[in-house]
């Protein structure tokens, strides 16, 4: 039987701060936004102009980077997309996020503010494997 595929890459900037919450067995759940933005020409006026899309993400097992998950922070995201369905009254809701499994699914990119040595304000210092964070050289996309 053929198998499918089901991965999503994102790139953006978080637009609130994560919220992270634990099961009943202690496992993290982090969740935020993310948007993405593209530029598209109007091809009447020939004006360029920005959109912007959101995404809900759901982060399990990312105690170690959620509290630098903050607003305007740019990030990697790797994950695959998930659907979910309930029923209120009497009507069927559906929401669909990406959801990365572990800090190897997530990448800080950077934030709006840089500190003068060009380092991210809200990064934290890592190891030159990156080890403290759960993310390797590895696991940059470019």
């Amino acid at each position: 039987m053929a198998r499918g595929l089901n991965k999503v890459m994102l790139i953006g900037n978080l637009g609130k701060d994560a919220e992270t919450r634990y099961t009943q067995s202690g496992t993290a759940v982090t969740n935020f936004s993310l948007a993405t933005a593209r530029s598209v020409k109007n091809s009447q006026t020939g004006e360029w102009r920005d959109e912007t899309d959101w995404h809900d993400v759901v982060l399990w097992r990312g105690e170690n980077v959620a509290q630098y998950l903050t607003k305007g922070t740019q990030v990697f995201i790797e994950g695959r997309l998930q659907t979910r369905s309930w029923e209120k009254d009497g009507k069927t809701h559906y929401r669909t996020e990406v959801v990365c499994d572990g800090a190897s699914g997530l990448t800080l990119l950077g934030s709006r503010e840089q500190s003068s040595s060009g380092r991210t304000a809200n990064a934290p210092k890592s190891t030159a494997n990156g080890d403290d964070l759960g993310v390797g050289a590895d696991d940059v996309p470019f």
